[in-house]
């Protein structure tokens, strides 16, 4: 079983090595990882392969959220030639390398990151969409193949960041595509193929997102941070918590006390 989970990185720059392989995979906002003193810039199309013994840098701007996949290099897929996957892991991880998804990886790993947040406490679930990943991954570098992607057609980093700039206020669907240089139908169509969710569901992530970092972090009113995240209320926000990620703006501020 892989160990995977979904991290924010310290916006503040930190070193070590492990002794693991590990793949860090670009979810929201951006980040860089430098190993062995070659650096890799990080966003939601991007993936850095660490092999074991690495040394290497880490940091993320406020919004960067990444998914780690550890693989313990003993397991026999890395480390008994006889195991059917030998050859195509070794090779994944001979060198420190960059990865660029196209967009089903990216896709894919979207939906991954969805699930670890509407599941947080299911590590086997958690494992199975890691070596989904994985394999997928080592695929595409073992045995590259030409694989169609929409990223010049959209950009989701560039929607993320409207949004974060605008989301005190209400956003359609239209000023999206509008920002994207597309119509709404085809917007939606090429969001739903490089995003793996809807613009709808991708606002309500973000609006999510950063008003789980405001409970948890800051002193503020629930109501002030409901306007803040774009939410119509203070009940609104609280509903949305509750369906989405199981919790209680109560139980996130008490969190954040107790930190």
């Amino acid at each position: 079983m892989l160990d995977a989970r979904l991290l924010k990185l310290p916006t503040t720059s930190h070193q070590h090595c492990h002794e693991h392989h590990q793949i860090v995979v670009g979810v929201r906002g951006e980040a860089v990882v430098s190993v062995d003193g070659k650096g890799s810039q990080l966003d939601t199309w991007k993936a850095c392969l660490v092999p074991t013994g690495a040394w290497h840098d880490y940091r993320g701007d406020q919004q960067n959220h990444v998914l780690v996949i550890n693989l313990n290099p003993a397991t026999p897929m890395t480390s008994t030639s006889a195991h059917a996957d030998y050859e195509q892991m070794v090779r994944v991880f001979e060198k420190p390398r960059t990865v660029h998804m196209d967009s089903r990886m990216q896709g894919m790993v979207q939906f991954a990151a969805s699930e670890f947040d509407r599941s947080p406490g299911n590590a086997t679930l958690h494992g199975h969409l890691a070596a989904s990943i994985l394999y997928c991954m080592a695929d595409r570098i073992v045995d590259p193949k030409v694989y169609p992607s929409n990223r010049h057609s959209l950009s989701l980093g560039a929607i993320e960041r409207y949004i974060v700039a605008n989301l005190h206020r209400k956003i359609s669907v239209k000023e999206l595509a509008d920002e994207a240089c597309l119509g709404v139908s085809r917007f939606h169509e090429v969001f739903r193929d490089v995003a793996g969710i809807t613009p709808h569901q991708f606002l309500l992530q973000i609006r999510l997102d950063q008003a789980v970092n405001l409970l948890a972090s800051t002193s503020l009113s629930v109501s002030e941070i409901s306007y803040r995240a774009g939410f119509s209320s203070q009940s609104a926000l609280t509903n949305s918590l509750r369906k989405h990620k199981g919790i209680t703006p109560a139980k996130l501020q008490a969190c954040g006390d107790v930190a």
